[in-house]
């Protein structure tokens, strides 16, 4: 699967074997993580939500424009949801490519792409309370 919303930790040779081809020179991987801090807060867990079945499809046109973008032979994209506690993956992307420019320039792409389109919603909860990030916006829950 090479577009996937889960509950479960990211395996990341059986993602790398998804897309592992002869002709590539270079796999980029983007990994993102639960950190224990944001914006001055001190993070205890994230809780994604999203609507898996649109998430997936939107991960899935991203994954073919970036196909028809940049010069790369593959992506995958898996995001995670639920409850995640600090140092948890959240996200992972690895484009391949036969040089590493491509994959590298693919993958900042892609990360970009899925923040802004894909319908999954983040609450951090700090010691403070906790609170939904909206791009860059931070609402307090009520």
């Amino acid at each position: 699967m090479k577009v996937r919303m889960t509950k479960d930790a990211f395996d990341l040779n059986e993602a790398l074997g998804y897309i592992a081809v002869p002709e590539a020179g270079g796999y980029v991987f983007f990994l993102g993580r639960v950190r224990n801090e944001s914006r001055g807060r001190r993070v205890r867990r994230l809780v994604y939500e999203a609507y898996e079945e649109m998430a997936e499809e939107e991960m899935e046109r991203i994954r073919r424009e970036a196909l028809e973008k940049f010069p790369i032979l593959d992506m995958l994209i898996w995001h995670r949801y639920g409850e995640l506690d600090v140092g948890e993956d959240t996200i992972l992307i690895i484009a391949s490519g036969k040089h590493r420019k491509e994959a590298f320039e693919a993958c900042i792409w892609a990360i970009d792409e899925v923040k802004r389109r894909v319908p999954v919603w983040k609450r951090e909860v700090t010691e403070e309370g906790t609170f939904w990030i909206e791009g860059d916006r931070v609402v307090p829950e009520k």
